[in-house]
């Protein structure tokens, strides 16, 4: 086959397959684009669409903030590669010094990675480094990545986990789930009696709680359906752990830099977990994440324990120095409670207009709206992908979640205003209707 410099990008896109695993290249909707910018794609095929995943979760201050570009700019003149440790540079540094100021109190030291399963795999280590102790709890539904240490706890769908046997001694708890709530039960006295409840038996019949590491959990879960449990149940958890010296790990991925209204879902719920890890949102679309806890627990985890050649990277870092500056000058935490308000009212008017339409959940800009089947009442997920493929012809990129793929998520930029929330949700309205 004779090669060349020069590509047609429709046959690079139609001949997608001989370029890259369908575990990377084939997700929904496959869109092609050349551009994004603010709460917008721009696609090659000459349209604009209103982005409402945010590049999922990750561009909270929008597509190419000019701030940040600007930064990266910058940063790229100075320094591009940094291995910390082997070398140190202001960002990372400065970094660390930001976070301390929106993270919950006593949650103050970093170990800077790439990606949130990468952080997942630091709370994991230094739980069972500091507590000596072999076992994991996990909660049913949550996902903490794909790599074998974070598929050990990733329970959200079956398939992440065939072939893989990530027993990696884990133990499973239920979530506080809509489904296990009886109908006039208050959810914030049911959920936490059930929580110790499920607690007991575990420890009774399964592990002893003198043997578990640590307790992690999505504290809203995410892709497993955009789940918001009640505050009592969160501080219960709270409450087990620290009876049982397990720590608590909090996988903030997704809710954390601002998407639930706060800095940190920590914060929406008022719990501070002992280990958080945090990613997406971070860096403005740059790989970045980190493993947080305090001080006195991160100097139990000596040198060579844990490392990285990519992790807090010098770039990476000053365009999270730049994210941060935006969203507090911009008070996008306040437009984030303020949009995301007014957003759960249209969607909610939705479900009164459609039988298709379960319920609509949501905490700042982490919006999910569960579809099901009219008749059967059954989770509907084929329903989904119509909804979601008719609103991306009209203009609008939503995503899916829930263990059948039921939920329809919407998590715009944080920056979204109320005319984009409009015009996205008249385009969601027409598509249901159409269904």
């Amino acid at each position: 086959m004779e090669k060349t410099t020069s590509y047609d990008w429709q046959h690079l896109v139609d001949s997608i397959g001989n370029y890259l695993a369908p575990s990377m290249a084939k997700d929904h909707p496959n869109l092609p684009v050349v551009k994004a910018e603010g709460c917008y794609y721009y696609g090659a095929d000459g349209k604009t669409y209103l982005d409402f995943t945010s590049g999922i979760a990750v561009e909270n201050v929008g597509h190419r903030h000019p701030k940040v570009v600007e930064a990266i700019k910058k940063a790229a003149d100075s320094l591009v590669h940094g291995p910390s440790g082997v070398i140190i540079y202001e960002s990372i540094l400065k970094l660390a010094a930001e976070l301390q100021e929106i993270l919950p109190s006593g949650l103050d030291n970093f170990f800077f990675a790439n990606s949130g399963t990468e952080a997942i795999e630091g709370c994991i280590k230094l739980a069972k480094h500091v507590t000596r102790r072999p076992y994991v709890l996990s909660f049913t539904g949550n996902f903490h990545g794909r790599s074998i240490g974070a598929l050990s706890v990733t329970t959200s769908k079956s398939k992440y986990r065939k072939y893989q046997q990530p027993s990696w001694l884990t133990y499973q708890l239920p979530y506080a789930l809509p489904e296990y709530l009886p109908e006039g039960a208050d959810p914030e006295e049911f959920f936490p009696e059930k929580l110790e409840k499920d607690v007991k038996s575990l420890f009774k019949h399964q592990v002893d709680p003198e043997e578990v590491a640590c307790m992690i959990l999505e504290p809203v879960m995410g892709e497993g359906g955009y789940i918001i449990p009640p505050k009592s149940w969160m501080k219960k958890l709270r409450e087990i752990c620290d009876r049982y010296g397990i720590l608590l790990i909090f996988d903030e991925v997704q809710t954390g830099f601002g998407r639930t209204g706060e800095w940190f879902a920590a914060q929406t719920f008022d719990v501070t977990p002992d280990i958080m890890a945090i990613a997406k949102g971070i860096a403005a679309g740059l790989p970045l994440s980190a493993t947080v806890a305090s001080k006195e627990l991160m100097q139990q985890w000596p040198l060579g324990s844990h490392g990285t050649t990519f992790g807090g990277n010098p770039i990476a870092c000053s365009a999270a120095l730049a994210s941060l500056s935006v969203m507090k000058e911009e008070k996008l935490l306040d437009n984030t409670k303020a949009m995301g308000e007014y957003a759960l009212s249209q969607l909610n008017k939705l479900k009164e207009k459609y039988d298709a339409v379960k319920d609509v959940r949501g905490v700042g800009l982490m919006l999910g709206i569960e579809l099901q089947n009219a008749e059967t009442k059954e989770p509907d997920g084929d329903a989904v992908m119509t909804v979601l493929n008719s609103c991306l012809e009209k203009g609008v990129l939503y995503y899916l979640c829930g263990n059948s793929g039921e939920v329809i998520r919407m998590l715009p930029p944080l920056t979204v205003t109320k005319e984009q929330i409009d015009q996205g949700i008249e385009w969601l309205d027409e598509a249901l209707g159409e269904l």
